[in-house]
């Protein structure tokens, strides 16, 4: 497999969603089949040493457009944690801080058994306020968080203090 230089998939886009914040757009990454193959089969390899994981869970909805290949590439299931209202049967929800505002998420009450063991996934590790809103869910539904995987990973904002320290972070990209 060749060497894929993935600034040449990821666009800023300044003063999105808000002024001050530079998104980091990965569209052009998912429109080019070989850039987002490798980007799966690399985070697929880097998984390999978190050990037997149950599931995957992602959060909505960028989350999931990575954590469904790599669900299925590692022979796992996988659980989706949603914004408030998706989800049609009885839920657990946490509050959390984004770095420009609040949101909830909430995931099925039943989706996790307890001592699971799970892998989270999300496409940017930022401030680290979705992905642990993500741990502390599976937290409530005693599942074991082994590991987070990401896309990116924005290194100056810090996002990485704030996930358990038992748990691997696997980024692909750090910026």
């Amino acid at each position: 497999m060749s060497s894929i230089n993935w600034n040449d998939y990821i666009r800023d886009v300044r003063d999105f969603p808000k002024p001050g914040i530079i998104f980091k757009d990965i569209t052009p990454l998912l429109a080019a089949p070989h850039a987002f193959r490798a980007a799966i089969d690399q985070l697929s390899e880097r998984c390999s040493v978190l050990g037997p994981i149950d599931a995957i869970g992602a959060a909505e909805a960028r989350g999931f457009l990575f954590a469904a290949p790599l669900a299925y590439t590692l022979g796992v299931g996988l659980v989706p944690i949603r914004k408030p209202g998706k989800l049609p049967y009885a839920t657990l929800s946490m509050e959390y801080q984004l770095e420009y505002g609040s949101d909830a998420l909430e995931v099925h009450s039943d989706a996790l058994k307890p001592g699971a063991r799970l892998l989270l996934v999300d496409d940017v590790l930022a401030t680290g306020g979705t992905i642990k809103a993500c741990a502390d869910l599976a937290r409530m539904a005693q599942a074991d968080v082994v590991g987070f995987a990401f896309l990116m990973e924005l290194t100056f904002l810090g996002g990485r203090s704030r996930l358990d320290d038992g748990a691997r972070v696997i980024s692909l990209i750090e910026c």
